[in-house]
């Protein structure tokens, strides 16, 4: 009992000082630290250019940015068909849209403003529809998809992450005119039930999150017995590239 008695007592006395006015030149000062960074980036990828591209100088192209997973990275190009659309092009596969795939270094994951970067240099050199540019990616590229799809929704008319997870206050975050956006944005995300690497979840809680945003056009395709590779029936199922190109983003909605 006394020792009680001693600890209310000694909380009592602390009130005064606790309570105490506030001070006009409180015992803290902002401070400010600036510096500059030059960097210099290198930035590999592969292109593809559909065919009758060539062959008229006034059309107007679809493009496809493709984002591979972290097997692919490093300094070897070429490893980044190995999976996904460019595979269906060496394949044989004649797409009617242009495909941008960057390979990310070896070590690294993707970096925001590297692909925006990219994205920006190919609609400016490139004969690129921007009303009709797509974002889909696989595992690491899927969270690379999740990432710039949700924090730059006006640059894309689709966006389709595989087997991928991201941040739900990536579209909590995003200015008024990208929630508008993000609202109009459609998304058709992919995972396997049996996916040991990504959990399934990852796919779930970010197409829940953007419906609460008031997201319409997102929808989620679960394959029952498929693994992480869940990339493969999404790329070689055609009516996957049908909904795509069957997106458009328009300015109402917010491009820029």
């Amino acid at each position: 009992m006394k020792t009680i008695l001693l600890a209310t007592l000694t909380a009592v006395a602390l009130l005064p000082a606790m309570s105490a006015p506030a001070q006009t030149n409180p015992p803290y000062a902002a401070q400010k630290l600036e510096w500059s960074l030059t960097r210099q980036h290198k930035l590999d990828y592969l292109l593809y250019l559909p065919p009758g591209y060539q062959a008229d100088a006034t059309k107007q192209w679809p493009l496809m940015l493709f984002l591979h997973g972290a097997g692919e990275r490093g300094t070897d190009v070429q490893r980044v068909g190995v999976h996904g659309p460019l595979l269906k092009v060496r394949q044989g596969t004649n797409f009617p849209f242009i495909i941008v795939a960057p390979q990310c270094p070896e070590g690294e994951i993707w970096d925001r403003g590297q692909l925006l970067y990219l994205l920006n240099e190919m609609n400016a050199n490139l004969r690129v529809d921007r009303s009709r540019v797509y974002l889909t990616g696989l595992s690491m590229g899927g969270y690379g998809t999740w990432q710039l799809g949700l924090t730059h929704p006006e640059l894309f008319a689709a966006i389709a992450p595989i087997c991928g997870g991201g941040s739900m206050i990536d579209p909590l975050l995003v200015s008024r005119e990208q929630g508008v956006a993000l609202r109009s944005l459609p998304v058709w995300a992919f995972h396997g039930a049996k996916d040991p690497v990504v959990p399934l979840d990852e796919s779930e809680r970010m197409v829940a999150t953007l419906k609460r945003q008031g997201c319409k056009q997102v929808k989620l395709t679960v394959y029952p017995e498929a693994d992480h590779n869940s990339w493969a029936a999404t790329y070689d199922n055609p009516e996957f590239y049908a909904w795509l190109l069957s997106q458009q983003r328009t300015p109402a909605a917010g491009k820029p």
